[in-house]
């Protein structure tokens, strides 16, 4: 019976991230001034991230990036993660498709944001960093940049969107544990949560979170700002997981036919589909999924125009798949996915049809992601149940057309501090 997980040995552990950008086979639109509408360089960031971060935004020349060696130290108490090949999920779809998914959820932090905040948090503390301040949706970027601020005993501060701050505790405790200053996002001190309030976006939008945090950084000579998914350093940390997939699909002699992520920002996705793409660009070899929220459809409804990554313009402007920075994104469960933009590298696979995208209700994406537990035994993130759901329908096609196709998915985070998303859902379901 083969291995039911394909692992990996610490030494496996990539040793440089793969920048994806020189590879394409168009020009990526570059980020430019609010203020001028300029294109942007390094020094235009520093106010707002270390400079080697800004450096790594902007570059398009390097292929890969060395990761730092106290970096791949950090790495070690998760990385490599487990690829498991999904038998009894294949059995419960009756398909002949083979599934396979790289599960994220094994961090500290319980997701795949870890590895892009331990960089960030690196490369702060390189510059003399003391705080950081970031905004956070579904609050697993913001347990994962106070665990990496504390590996590196820099200051914390989360603004954390208000109806996931009342939604979930338990990802509040986790910061807390870590002694991280968490406040919910708008904050009644700050001016900018003041005028969001007054404009009816109080509840949920993440954009704010990361006004507020990225205009106290903007203030502070001491403080950085970080950010968990969109920017191109972001998806640049985040391809160690496509990395250590393509190695691990390799042992078993297997190579997707498709692969699938949810998108919200687009880093998981990005992480895990970006060193494919990179095979498909030369010789087309896979389709690439990208599954979003039908109440947040930044690729599927959107528009692919310049806009500001938050609501009151402080981040530069990009070029990206978007809702408008003034949408306001309905209460779905998937909290991470409450964001109008989307990251400029997807939004431009997506705009020269490199990738592929589709959108689901959460009521559907949620019945996917109970039938993968029942099957496999780990309850997903809300947002990973759009993968699900994608994976779902692609595994169903396969059985219509009798054809055996192997499919490898990107399960970012578990659910764990999501259950109350999963009961009240089970709830509905009974009436």
């Amino acid at each position: 019976m083969p291995d039911k997980k394909i692992m990996l040995r610490e030494d496996d552990i990539p040793s440089d991230w793969y920048n994806i950008i020189p590879d394409l086979p168009f020009d990526l639109p570059p980020a430019t001034s609010p203020s001028t509408g300029y294109p942007i360089g390094p020094h235009d960031l520093t106010d707002l991230f270390p400079l080697e971060l800004a450096k790594q935004e902007l570059d398009k020349e390097r292929r890969t990036t060395r990761i730092p060696e106290q970096v791949r130290a950090i790495y070690r108490l998760w990385r490599p993660t487990p690829l498991f090949r999904a038998e009894r999920f294949e059995e419960a779809l009756d398909t002949p498709a083979r599934i396979y998914y790289k599960y994220e959820g094994i961090s500290p932090s319980g997701s795949h944001e870890l590895n892009t905040a331990v960089a960030q948090a690196f490369y702060c503390k390189q510059e003399g960093v003391e705080r950081i301040t970031t905004g956070t949706g579904a609050g697993e970027w913001g347990i994962a940049l106070a665990m990496a601020c504390k590996f590196f005993q820099i200051k914390c501060k989360v603004y954390m969107v208000r109806l996931s701050y009342e939604r979930k505790p338990y990802g509040r405790i986790m910061m807390d544990l870590w002694d991280a200053e968490v406040v919910p996002s708008p904050s009644s001190p700050s001016a900018t949560g003041k005028q969001a309030a007054g404009e009816a976006t109080v509840d949920t939008n993440l954009g704010v979170a990361i006004s507020e945090a990225a205009s106290e950084a903007l203030g502070d000579a001491d403080t950085k700002y970080a950010l968990g998914s969109v920017l191109n350093h972001v998806v640049l940390h985040q391809t160690v997981i496509g990395l250590e997939a393509r190695k691990q699909m390799d042992m078993v002699k297997q190579y997707p036919d498709i692969v699938i992520g949810c998108v919200g920002g687009g880093s998981n996705f990005a992480g895990l589909v970006f060193p494919f793409i990179s095979d498909s660009l030369k010789k087309k070899r896979s389709r690439f999924i990208a599954a979003e929220p039908a109440e947040v459809p930044s690729l599927t409804g959107g528009t692919y125009s310049y806009d500001y990554a938050d609501v009151t313009g402080v981040m530069p402007m990009l070029k990206m798949h978007t809702l408008g920075h003034d949408f306001i994104p309905p209460p779905i469960r998937a909290a991470a996915m409450r964001y109008h933009g989307m990251s400029p590298v997807v939004s431009a696979l997506y705009d020269n049809k490199v990738i592929e995208a589709v959108a689901y209700r959460q009521e559907d994406v949620l019945d996917a992601a109970i039938l993968f537990t029942h099957s496999e035994g780990i309850v997903p993130a809300p947002e990973s149940a759009y993968a699900i759901k994608a994976v779902v329908e692609e595994a169903l096609r396969c059985k219509s057309a009798g054809k055996s196709m192997v499919i490898l998915f990107a399960l970012n985070a578990h659910g764990y501090f999501d259950l109350e998303a999963y009961q009240e859902h089970l709830a509905q379901k009974k009436g």
